[in-house]
């Protein structure tokens, strides 16, 4: 009876160590799908974010449009880095885990079974302590007792074994996925923020190199025309700057993402079209309609 008590006390702590995984793999699959999902959300922010600097460029002078044409650029390559590590994590990361449940049903299944085993092992152990009570006598019941007992022990023993090998096979397998899955996340997020660093850097050069007192000097001169005060001295300088030209030569190399309004909230990203900056920029007033608040707004949209 012993050993039985022994075989309980392993049984048991081979499924608190199956429980803790399945409650613990279960909270990091939820928290890194809800973490996916945030992150999805954030893309799509930036990219509304993009196509607002467009529609201001589009109603500034070309020393300020140029810069924020470039400005939106960077930002919108972010954006594609975004939308890889969305993916990458969904795929290396979030899926996995949530596969991960069959591994757990699997090994609860053989716990089971051994539960099952054990049972019937002391049953029969009940059985013939009962029976030497009640008949010590009966030499030949007892002895058929005693044969049962013997072999329910050896199903006991033989299935106590296999499920040993399950259990350390089970944990080997958890350690190593566990040493997986976080080495990708961190993977993942080390390659979008080492790209984002190199993009964001790009757009703080692009906003460093911005001529404010060229674009002062333009507006200045529109301001003198619209008042009727005309000033007949040439400009400095009317050439455009290096980054109206660079602007003007990259126009339509910019692509970003683009998300339906009516998108599914719990998968933003399901649905999703991608849009040239050209057609962007051709397409729009270069006009902004100022609503209520002083907040800008672009023709045919609202708050």
């Amino acid at each position: 009876m012993n050993i039985v008590f022994s075989r309980d006390s392993q049984v048991r702590g081979m499924d608190n160590t199956v429980a803790n995984t399945e409650k613990y793999f279960g909270q990091f699959c939820s928290l890194l799908a809800a973490y996916t999902r945030k992150t999805a959300r954030l893309r799509d922010k930036a990219d509304q974010l993009v196509k607002q600097l467009i529609d201001f460029a589009n109603s500034e002078n070309p020393e300020l449009r140029a810069t924020m044409r470039g400005f939106a650029e960077d930002l919108a390559k972010v954006q594609d880095y975004r939308q890889a590590q969305v993916e990458r994590l969904e795929t290396k990361v979030v899926n996995p885990l949530k596969l991960y449940g069959a591994q757990i049903k699997q090994t609860r299944a053989e716990i089971k079974k051994f539960k099952r085993v054990q049972n019937r092992e002391i049953k029969q152990l009940e059985k013939l302590e009962k029976l030497r009570q009640k008949s010590p006598w009966d030499r030949q019941m007892i002895s058929q007792a005693e044969t049962r007992v013997q072999r329910a022990a050896m199903d006991s023993s033989r299935t106590t074994l296999q499920l040993e090998e399950t259990v350390d096979a089970f944990q080997r397998q958890k350690l190593k996925d566990l040493q997986t899955f976080f080495s990708n996340f961190v993977t993942i997020e080390m390659v979008f923020h080492a790209k984002a660093l190199e993009v964001y850097s790009s757009a703080f050069q692009t906003l460093e190199k911005y001529d404010l007192e060229r674009d002062l000097q333009d507006f200045r001169a529109k301001m003198q025309g619209v008042y009727g005060h005309y000033n007949t001295q040439p400009l400095a300088n009317t050439n455009p700057s290096p980054s109206v030209l660079q602007s003007l030569a990259s126009q339509g190399t910019l692509q970003v993402q683009l998300y339906r309004a009516n998108e599914d909230p719990e998968h933003p990203h399901a649905n999703h079209r991608r849009f040239s900056l050209h057609d962007w920029v051709e397409g729009q007033s270069a006009h902004c309609v100022c609503g209520q608040g002083g907040y800008l707004m672009l023709p045919g949209h609202s708050f």
